[in-house]
């Protein structure tokens, strides 16, 4: 009877593995064929992926996740919450803007013209900064592409800025010798502008549709006559289970096309395809983040796997057959971590990985909102310092934006946070870049408290660090020990006691100092005294010589 039993439920697990593979959209290449190549497009090939050992060594780089949402200066996700009745998105642009059957998100799109924007100025700054690598957003959930799209009539040469946004960042990377990194987020752009198909509920306007709704036919007479809003706002498909009354169902697993989440059709497959592919054959770039749980369209399509694959291919074209290419994924099971790098949202994990990692995070919000500046809730230069220390002592690397206003400038408290973190890096850059994890990441209370992430990450700003933890990196015969606060008395090590480790000390340095340093090895700890004056209030860097 167990047999039988376990025959039928054997039996149902394949027609349902079946019926899935059946609902998967598989994308016409026929226009952006796949580069033929060591990788092929399945999860099995892109497992020989290797982290290049530049990005290994360069741990620090800088984002520009710039686009339309940030003309209105309100922050994350404007361009969806602005059509949820009643939230302080809508209520904001009825004020600015009017109602969102007549003015929508297409009209912010019209009004962001980027006119003081200059890419060559922030990426010089960047570089001087320390970042070892620049990344550009090609698109957002709002499907505007920010470059001479072919297969995206909606995008900046032809509305908005009328610029070629993404060759402006390139050239400056190019200019400046930075490996050139480009993030797409457009995938979702089907669910998360459902809100644009609404109406408002009560008032005046009760049940007249917002302009998600409107067709080509729509705009005779318009500044956008021409262009048909539905390649813009993808909505010519019915709500995902929830989407008319709940604005957080996005996340309730519909994030990755689960949990009643409508399903993209094959002409909205074919055209995220073309467009990336286009995007990737234009700019050859170095690095490619994908805002997606694992690929996108993942598993509904087979569209981000024959993209990773193409990448990975045309890359290795370029670089004489070796892969210099580095690709970010979401929420990545240990399989799908073979295949690319594992980027973490605002966070961290709490233990060292044995593979390079990367986590991305903002300063603000990841559009420009001008609260946080007003309210002074910048992340400061010594936030970003000790997160970049305890990344780089886990084996990863940090990815950090830039917020940049809809002129296309950043403002003077940016500037200051930049300077900020320039400065601690011209003392102490030695102990980050080209460095590589030690035996332990680190030691103190919060290396030892355990820090859960949740989904993507989201767990930043959770723990309250003191002079007592330490964080460690290697280079060579070198052993960096960076102590994330201004020590108040002497700073003890136990990692490095006798009787704990097989290291003998020659010489211990304060970087930024020419103090003379006192300091004794014993059998469970290294205690160095108090040093009389430290070089900066952020964190403290001492530089271990071993001797052999």
């Amino acid at each position: 009877m167990k047999i039988v039993f376990s025959t039928i439920i054997s039996l149902l697990c394949s027609l349902m593995v079946l019926a899935q593979e059946k609902k998967m959209v598989v994308v016409n290449t026929s226009k952006e064929p796949v580069t033929p190549g060591k990788f092929e497009s399945t999860w099995e090939s892109l497992q020989r992926y290797q982290t290049p050992e530049w990005f290994r060594n360069a741990k620090f780089g800088i984002w520009a996740h710039w686009g339309p949402q940030c003309q209105p200066e309100q922050g994350d996700w404007y361009g969806r919450l602005m059509y949820d009745e009643g939230s302080p998105q809508y209520k904001w642009h009825l004020e600015h803007y009017g109602h969102p059957s007549k003015v929508g998100f297409k009209d912010v799109i019209h009004d962001w013209k980027a006119e003081n924007w200059d890419p060559e100025k922030l990426v010089a700054l960047y570089k001087r900064v320390g970042a070892q690598y620049f990344f550009a957003m090609a698109n957002h959930h709002d499907n505007l592409d920010l470059w001479d799209s072919k297969y995206q009539e909606w995008n900046s040469v032809r509305v908005g800025p009328k610029r070629d946004i993404m060759t402006g960042w390139a050239e400056a990377a190019k200019k400046y010798n930075l490996p050139f990194g480009i993030s797409v987020h457009a995938s979702h752009a089907w669910t998360w502008f459902e809100t644009s198909q609404r109406s408002d509920k009560k008032g005046p306007l009760a049940g007249v549709p917002y302009d998600g709704n409107l067709t080509k036919e729509d705009g005779k007479g318009t500044w956008w006559e021409g262009l048909d809003p539905q390649n813009l706002y993808a909505q010519n498909h019915p709500f995902s289970k929830g989407s008319e009354d709940d604005i957080t169902s996005l996340w309730g697993g519909q994030w990755n096309w689960k949990n009643g989440a409508s399903l993209p059709d094959q002409e909205y497959c074919d055209r995220f395809y073309n467009r990336t592919m286009d995007l990737i054959n234009k700019y050859n770039p170095d690095l490619i983040y994908f805002d997606d749980t694992a690929l996108p369209l993942w598993p509904v399509s087979d569209a981000g796997l024959k993209i990773a694959a193409h990448y990975y291919n045309t890359n290795m074209s370029i670089h004489d057959g070796k892969l210099e290419a580095v690709l970010f994924g979401k929420v990545l099971t240990d399989e799908q971590k073979k295949c690319m790098v594992w980027d973490v949202e605002r966070g961290a994990p709490d233990k060292a990985q044995a593979d390079a990692w990367q986590t991305c995070t903002c300063i603000g919000d990841w559009h420009y909102n001008r609260a946080v500046y007003d309210e002074n809730r910048y992340k400061s230069a010594k936030t970003v310092i000790q997160t970049l220390i305890d990344i780089v002592s886990k084996n990863g690397n940090l990815l950090l934006n830039i917020p940049v206003r809809g002129d296309g400038t950043i403002d003077d408290k940016e500037v200051a946070i930049l300077e900020g973190i320039a400065a601690w890096m011209d003392i102490n850059k030695e102990s980050i870049f080209d460095t590589c994890p030690w035996r332990v990441f680190g030691e103190g209370p919060v290396a030892d408290e355990a820090n859960p992430m949740q989904g993507p990450g989201f767990n930043e700003g959770k723990t309250q660090l003191s002079e007592k933890d330490i964080r460690f990196n290697q280079k060579g015969t070198i052993l960096y020990a960076s102590v994330l606060e201004v020590p108040l008395e002497d700073i003890t090590i136990k990692s490095l006691g006798k009787n704990k480790v097989n290291f003998k000390i020659k010489k211990i340095e304060m970087l930024g100092s020419n103090e003379k340093l006192k300091w004794k090895q014993k059998a469970g700890v290294l205690v160095i005294e108090k040093p009389k004056d430290v070089p900066n209030d952020m964190a403290v860097v001492f530089k271990i010589e071993r001797k052999f």
